[in-house]
């Protein structure tokens, strides 16, 4: 592939460690990252849209509903400890992109409340900060500096250390990555270089969930029944 592309890549290993087989188990009647690669072709951002992964039961789901673009990854990128940047850049490599003007977007594959609008902002963002990483951010509800942690049991303390005089309006307004997608230039990608420049595109908090549990799964699936009912 030669010319300048938006390509998407979703990162699906089998593996998972609270919920069994996370990736393609059955969410409202369909594998979850049905719903993620539907809202990717939806956008009509994209010229292409993959899959990596390390398992032929994974390559079979994806072929039941009609999805061929799948890129197999070797042992060595499919361990609990393995990060998502050498996966993406073992991708980038075996689709041989040529033009360093090429568009990544590692999209994550439980993604069921994936968000358009901030898709597209992230693309207009990307045209003006070429050297950039940008990904949607969820405003705490809470402030962080008011945080405790247990010492043991029973007892707690406080994260950060006390200010005299604080207030809670005195403190700017923080932000946690969604972990829903990450756009950035193919150079970008390659060279690693993922943390000089972010841009954060502030999202609605359903999309902050984590699904990590079976309680997140639950949470998961009555946000989702609420906004196909709206």
């Amino acid at each position: 592939m030669n010319k300048k592309l938006n390509i998407a890549i979703i990162p699906a290993r089998i593996g998972s460690e609270r919920i069994k087989e996370k990736n393609i188990k059955k969410f409202f009647g369909k594998p979850i990252i049905y719903w993620t690669i539907k809202k990717l072709k939806e956008s009509n951002l994209f010229d292409k849209i993959f899959v990596t992964t390390d398992s032929k039961k994974v390559v079979n789901i994806l072929k039941k509903i009609n999805f061929n673009n799948i890129i197999l990854r070797g042992r060595s990128l499919s361990n609990n400890y393995v990060g998502t940047v050498p996966v993406i850049i073992d991708a980038i490599k075996k689709i041989k992109l040529s033009s360093k003007h090429t568009n990544i977007c590692c999209v994550y594959p439980c993604n069921p409340f994936l968000n358009l609008s901030d898709l597209r902002k992230a693309f207009s963002n990307l045209k003006k900060n070429k050297n950039s990483l940008i990904f949607p951010v969820v405003e705490y509800t809470h402030p962080i500096e008011r945080a405790y942690e247990f010492k043991n049991k029973n007892f707690i303390k406080r994260v950060s250390k006390i200010k005299k005089n604080e207030r809670t309006q005195d403190y700017k307004q923080k932000f946690f990555d969604a972990g829903k997608f990450y756009l950035a230039k193919k150079n970008t990608w390659i060279k690693n270089d993922l943390k000089k420049k972010n841009i954060g595109i502030v999202t609605n908090w359903w999309n902050g969930i984590d699904i990590d549990t079976h309680k997140d799964w639950k949470k998961a699936e009555t946000i989702f029944k609420i906004l196909k009912a709206n």
